[in-house]
């Protein structure tokens, strides 16, 4: 089994290969290496190897993490389902949160990261597979929460999240992700701090980085399965 560093490696040099195969800039295109459930030793190795943004879907996991692992540039990804009696656990880290689709979510985290004096980025998670388990609001539903969001202090919406159905039709994965992109191509004429496309993870970002995908949530192909 190759070594996480190898791993590493080996993942940015695909993203690599696949951006310049679709015409897209690499630096343009953020890896967040999802560690749920992995040790700290396996996160401090990554991080070692060059690896900054890490991606949790735990918030108690993330918190429990954040507060072994103090390095000053490490940027900690909440990717999972959010609870909003929980997000208090996380904002004195959190530096994104991936899985916001409530207002109630955006009005708890902006309370929460004021008395933490910290801004917060967010990604609006948008349902683009059509299956209830994933959650996310409708993509009809995205100005309503960008409009509520704008007067926040200490949250910056910054773009959308996504997930397709895990299947091996690739063009039913096209389509969903073609659908987060347009989705945020059709609000950020209003809303120009929209940027981030949160798409993509092991077993289909090739696909998302076609679509135009700016971060990548991979976990086994850096760390192993579970």
């Amino acid at each position: 089994m190759p070594s996480i560093k190898d791993s590493l490696k080996n993942s940015l040099s695909s993203i690599d290969d696949a951006a310049r195969l679709f015409g897209k800039n690499t630096d343009d295109i953020c890896l967040v290496a999802v560690s749920k459930t992995k040790p700290v030793d396996m996160i401090k190795e990554a991080y070692e190897a060059g690896q900054r943004h890490f991606g949790e879907n735990r918030m108690l996991e993330l918190q429990e993490k954040a507060t072994a692992l103090t390095y000053p540039d490490i940027q900690w990804h909440m990717i999972g389902t959010l609870q909003t009696n929980k997000i208090k656990y996380i904002a004195p880290y959190v530096h994104w949160i991936h899985s916001v689709y409530k207002a109630k979510q955006l009005d708890e985290i902006e309370k929460r990261a004021a008395q933490n004096n910290r801004i917060i980025q967010v990604l609006l998670q948008v349902n683009i597979s059509d299956e209830d388990q994933k959650g996310g609001c409708l993509p009809t539903q995205v100005p309503d929460l960008l409009a509520h969001a704008e007067p926040m202090e200490h949250v910056v919406v910054r773009g959308l999240m996504g997930m397709a159905k895990f299947t091996d039709n690739k063009e039913e994965i096209h389509t969903s992700f073609r659908l987060l992109a347009n989705t945020l191509f059709h609000n950020k004429v209003q809303y120009p701090k929209l940027r981030e496309l949160s798409m993509g993870m092991s077993n289909d970002y090739i696909i998302a980085i076609e679509e135009g995908a700016t971060m990548l949530r991979i976990g086994s192909a850096i760390f192993g399965g579970r």
